[in-house]
């Protein structure tokens, strides 16, 4: 049988050029009512976004929901919302954050089954001279595909 493949609500892109990923985790989140329905509209934004750990607790903050319309008003849109994850899981990044300098970052969002799941990168961030290895990379594997359609 074929898997499915994932439909993601909202995916961030710039992570795989800023960070190494060490290991991808997957997080539950509480979430309100109404943000809920305005994830559904995909008025979110992921980008800027980083995980904190309070009260070993991981939080992700910076990460803001747009309200669906006038009738929120009195509503905080970047707040901090509680991650669910296990309390080996929680030991462990919080472990990793502490001793060997990683970060943890925010991949994308997705639905599985009822539950919205946010896929965490427990990553290094990458220097410059790593980040131009990649963009040249890039580059020679796009000439390549061209030398090879014309020949």
């Amino acid at each position: 049988m074929f898997k499915k493949k994932k439909k993601y609500i909202i995916y961030n892109k710039k992570i795989k050029f800023l960070y190494f990923i060490e290991k991808k985790i997957e997080a539950g989140i509480s979430f309100l009512g109404w943000e809920i329905k305005s994830i559904k509209l995909g008025k979110l934004n992921i980008e800027n976004s980083y995980i904190k750990f309070k009260n070993l607790n991981a939080y992700l903050l910076n990460f803001n929901i747009t309200p669906i319309n006038d009738f929120y008003k009195n509503i905080k849109t970047s707040r901090s919302i509680k991650l669910l994850l296990k309390k080996k899981e929680l030991l462990y990044l919080f472990n990793k954050i502490k001793r060997e300098g990683y970060t943890i970052v925010p991949l994308c969002m997705y639905w599985k089954k009822n539950w919205i799941k946010l896929n965490l990168c427990l990553s290094k961030g990458k220097k410059k001279y790593d980040k131009r290895k990649n963009i040249k990379k890039k580059e020679w594997e796009i000439i390549k595909n061209r030398i090879l359609k014309i020949s």
